[in-house]
């Protein structure tokens, strides 16, 4: 039982087995088509010497032969993924092939594969599906879908609205290109101002949201926002020529016992954004019942 590739032609209820092919050396040396004893033992041997410690009971679980008809039943195959120590992510699979004549489970095909590539690829794609390809930061939509879950799972906390000023102007004057350089900027100036588990993302154009889990103080709101400001203002951009970035900040709290929908917090915090965007410069403005009419 080791990989890249090694298939096991395994008797079930006497669990003597012989390899059928491998590509690796240390099963070849055991001898190819060679009747062999307790493939039980082996494999569990096997795992404690290839698989992460996090994953050894799993994949314990997995190759025992006491359970395999059951959970085999109705099933073409079953399937489990692992961490080899050596070459990474791994396949394994049984696959029945035959049953006895008082239909029990007789014979399977155990089969293990190394998929470290095809894993690279598949969390490609998922990065690319997720990620804002110009800042790295979520997307708009794995950014809600986080966030949704957050709310689902009655995770209280903040949602902020951000909005680079004047960023039409910064275009027209600067150029496109300087204004790519100041989304990016902005980008990773938040990452390094929020936690860990905050959830920043970039909506789209100059406008960026973060939800802060389990942030319901307006004291540590504030000190966020001052701690934004002062990273914001750091910003250098040559082309700009000594002048400053400016930002202004939404924001609307919620409860962890509140029902409370993504679009519902964005309507919310996007009216404050309106009252901030009625001062001159790094304004941030907490959501009031009174904004619903302004």
């Amino acid at each position: 039982m080791d990989c890249p590739c090694s298939n096991f032609y395994i008797n079930v209820q006497t669990q003597k087995y012989h390899i059928v092919k491998t590509t690796s050396q240390s099963a070849a040396q055991m001898g190819e088509y060679e009747i062999i004893d307790d493939f039980g033992g082996h494999a569990k041997c096997m795992a404690e010497k290839m698989c992460m410690e996090s994953q050894l009971e799993e994949t314990a679980a997995f190759i025992d032969l006491n359970t395999l008809e059951e959970r085999l039943a109705g099933k073409n195959s079953i399937i489990h993924e692992f961490i080899d120590k050596k070459t990474g992510w791994c396949r394994s699979r049984f696959i029945p092939v035959d049953y006895d004549e008082n239909g029990r489970l007789l014979h399977v095909l155990f089969c293990i594969e190394c998929i470290e590539e095809e894993k690279k690829r598949e969390n490609r794609l998922i990065y690319l599906a997720q990620t804002d390809l110009m800042t790295g930061l979520y997307n708009r939509g794995s950014g809600e879908r986080q966030i949704s879950h957050l709310l689902q799972e009655k995770t209280g906390g903040l949602l902020c609205l951000i909005d680079c000023d004047k960023f039409k102007t910064i275009n027209d004057t600067y150029g496109h290109s300087t204004g790519d350089k100041v989304i990016i900027a902005v980008a990773e100036t938040m990452q390094k101002s929020c936690r860990d588990k905050d959830v920043v993302l970039r909506l789209g154009g100059d406008e960026f949201a973060v939800f802060m889990p389990e942030m319901r103080e307006k004291a540590a709101a504030e000190r966020f926002f001052e701690r934004l400001f002062y990273n914001i203002s750091q910003i250098t951009i040559a082309e700009m020529k000594g002048k400053q970035i400016e930002i202004s900040l939404g924001a609307c709290f919620c409860e962890a016992s509140e029902e409370v929908s993504f679009d519902q917090l964005y309507r919310k915090a996007d009216r404050a954004m309106y009252q901030s965007k009625k001062k001159q410069g790094y304004s941030a403005s907490i959501y009031e019942e009174w904004m619903k009419s302004n």
